[in-house]
């Protein structure tokens, strides 16, 4: 390898230890105040109305699909005071869309009449235990094809994550 080339690497190597995202990274977890914490219970997800993939291993895609709503529970937790626990018990996933044969494989439409619903309870908690609010919740988004404010535009599981960043909005942090 020439002496050119090593400096090149070298220098590479230097910007990417001394950026700002490096930095933040590295010095996070000595600023950063613990935030709330959450707990998600997937109750009879095989009784859920539509938890079903296109082209993907059934199990799989529901592993997925919980995982990637259990983090976006986590992100939304984030934001509410330290010490709380947030306990959600999903009992009913009905994901945007429907799924169809389409010649040899499945397909995810998407189109109006298949709106995203999420059917849970919540019990949000203070750091002493006691019980500060609970709900039964069932959301659904009519309208999720009109939202022109999509975030998520184009991430998996967008209109349920839009749907659910709504009502955390409107439930922990609107004045009452």
């Amino acid at each position: 390898m020439s002496m050119e080339k090593i400096m090149q690497n070298y220098m590479k190597a230097v910007k990417y230890w001394l950026s700002p995202s490096f930095i933040a990274i590295l010095f996070t977890p000595l600023f950063a105040t613990q935030a709330a914490t959450v707990e998600v219970i997937w109750t009879d997800p095989d009784s859920y109305q539509d938890i079903y993939p296109a082209q993907e291993n059934k199990k799989r895609f529901r592993a997925r699909t919980f995982a990637s709503l259990d983090k976006h529970f986590v992100k939304l937790a984030a934001k509410l005071p330290e010490g709380q626990t947030l306990k959600v018990n999903v009992t009913d996933v009905d994901l945007a869309g429907d799924t169809h044969l389409g010649g040899i494989n499945r397909l995810r439409i998407i189109k109006e009449i298949y709106f995203p619903r999420i059917t849970f309870s919540y019990h949000l908690l203070s750091a002493d235990g006691s019980e500060l609010s609970s709900a039964e919740v069932n959301l659904k988004d009519m309208n999720f094809m009109l939202s022109s404010g999509l975030r998520y535009r184009n991430k998996s599981l967008g209109h349920e994550k839009h749907m659910l960043d709504q009502w955390f909005k409107k439930a922990f942090l609107s004045p009452k």
